[in-house]
């Protein structure tokens, strides 16, 4: 699947280092990434809860946490299948960094919550697009299957931002929150994840 939309939408690719990472940890890739997806599932349900008078969003996105729920099932079910725990894993910082950067009034509050939606979306996709040739037939073929449905969310999320704010309010936020998550992606991390930086 062509990536390529997304590829120019992210400020950095991802570094080759966090690739060689992902490839020392697979098990714990796997227990994030199973993460990423209830956590992705909920954000969009959180949203429908808070905004309840956007009709388009609400139809959106329970589509989209019905699909994170679905990528879920399929990821532990590979947990399940290779003998996999389970454990409870610290958070990265990724998410939580760039929520910071939300301003806390509305509509700005919306505005950030959905570009942020959209960012981390878009390097969900790269990231599936970086690693699946690197992996075993099973979760290359998995990952890849992954690229079409996050593109979708990337763009869901995008299209969204652009319903609620203006063309000037949106050129000018999403550079700022692009260069955190590069700050993000290229800085050091003392722990794997799948949204971590480099190793430090």
């Amino acid at each position: 699947m062509d990536i390529s939309p997304i590829l120019d939408f992210l400020d950095c690719p991802t570094p080759r280092a966090w690739v060689e990472w992902a490839l020392e940890h697979p098990q714990i890739m796997l227990i994030d990434h199973a993460n990423c997806e209830k956590k992705a599932a909920s954000t969009a349900l959180n949203l429908m809860y808070r905004y309840v008078d956007q009709h388009k969003l609400l139809t959106k996105l329970s589509r989209l946490a019905r699909e994170e729920l679905r990528h879920f099932e399929q990821v532990i079910a590979i947990m399940k299948k290779r003998s996999v725990a389970y454990p409870q894993l610290t958070a990265a910082r990724y998410a939580g960094a760039l929520r910071k950067e939300v301003r806390s009034a509305e509509p700005g509050r919306l505005i950030d919550t959905l570009l942020i939606g959209a960012i981390i979306e878009a390097r969900s996709c790269e990231r599936f697009a970086c690693i699946a040739p690197e992996l075993d037939d099973e979760l290359a073929e998995f990952y890849t299957s992954l690229l079409k449905s996050e593109s979708r969310h990337f763009t869901d999320y995008l299209k969204l931002a652009e319903e609620v704010a203006s063309a000037q309010e949106v050129n000018s936020r999403l550079p700022v929150l692009l260069e955190r998550e590069r700050e993000l992606i290229e800085s050091t991390d003392t722990e794997f994840r799948f949204h971590s930086g480099v190793p430090g």
